[in-house]
């Protein structure tokens, strides 16, 4: 027969690994839940792009275009709000008022976008790298914040509004 003080010491033992990963899973679960807003996010941004692009092109090419492709949610995971915090593409470029035309929403961008173009005002003529831009930011926590300010990057430099300095490297564009 095993001693009590025995048993007692392998359920503390157990219980304290049980919490330990219960601590790590659900940070876990807070990581990957803020990667798929990020995702979200960005996949809402590209539909409304495309949307507009397609708008904008002459009815003889879009007529073997596909049309919008309408994801399937994972199970148990609902779509995206527009609402939420996540979908922040509501802020409209200065000096452009939102008259409902679809074309007004080409020009749109939004709060990460600010947020990164306010970062570059005031760093000045310095490389920096995206993980530096999202750790100043505080959206250093996670790969997905990480690859939401890449992806960020990546828009404003084919934009012309940052500039490339070289691989992983990105500087203020010059006025």
């Amino acid at each position: 027969m095993v001693p009590v003080t025995s048993t007692a010491h392998n359920i503390a033992i157990t219980a304290g690994s049980l919490q330990e990963d219960l601590t790590r899973l659900e940070v876990q679960k807070q990581a990957l839940e803020r990667e798929l807003a990020a995702v979200t996010a960005h996949l809402g941004s590209v539909q409304r792009a495309l949307s507009a692009l397609q708008a904008l092109m002459p009815e003889a090419v879009s007529v073997g275009a596909p049309s919008s492709v309408e994801p399937t949610p994972a199970p148990g995971v609902t779509p995206a709000d527009d609402t939420t915090e996540s979908a922040d593409e509501t802020t409209t470029t200065p000096g452009h008022t939102d008259s409902g035309d679809d074309a007004d929403h080409v020009k749109t961008y939004g709060k990460l976008t600010e947020q990164i173009l306010e970062y570059f005002a005031q760093a000045g003529d310095v490389d920096v790298r995206a993980r530096d831009v999202a750790s100043a930011l505080g959206r250093d926590t996670d790969s997905g914040s990480i690859n939401a300010v890449r992806s960020t990057l990546d828009r404003l430099v084919g934009s012309s509004r940052v500039r490339r300095a070289g691989r992983g490297l990105y500087r203020a564009a010059k006025s």
